[in-house]
């Protein structure tokens, strides 16, 4: 609720039904022509427990893949979808990342004018 009246005054101040706005830009209302390169953050980390399950059983068995191949197929299982939900969520989010919203600012950047 705190947000709607905060955009309230924010349009009061900016109104010209008395006389002259109050608050006046300084720069033009326009967006940049780039967004910041920043890193996306990282999920939270994925078959862990099969990881853990994996190394403790290679540690029993001196590093034998052979003796652990349930465990071994188990994490790679688990890596498999793991994956397959990240890209699932990453089409489905519709975000662009840095460098692609940037060369699509290139090729159509804002006017120059304000408008």
């Amino acid at each position: 609720m705190s947000g709607f009246v905060v955009q309230d005054k924010v349009a009061k101040l900016l109104s010209r039904q008395n006389g002259k706005p109050v608050l006046k830009p300084i720069k033009p209302l326009a967006l940049k022509n780039e967004v910041a390169n920043r890193k996306l953050k990282k999920g939270e980390a994925s078959c862990l427990i099969e990881m853990s399950l994996l190394m403790a059983c290679w540690k029993l068995n001196d590093f034998n893949n052979a003796v652990c191949s349930k465990e071994v197929s188990a994490f790679y299982t688990c890596v498999e979808k793991a994956q397959s939900n990240a890209k699932g969520k990453q089409g489905a989010q519709g975000r662009l990342l840095p460098k692609e919203a940037n060369t699509l600012l290139k090729r159509f950047p804002n006017l120059s004018s304000e408008v």
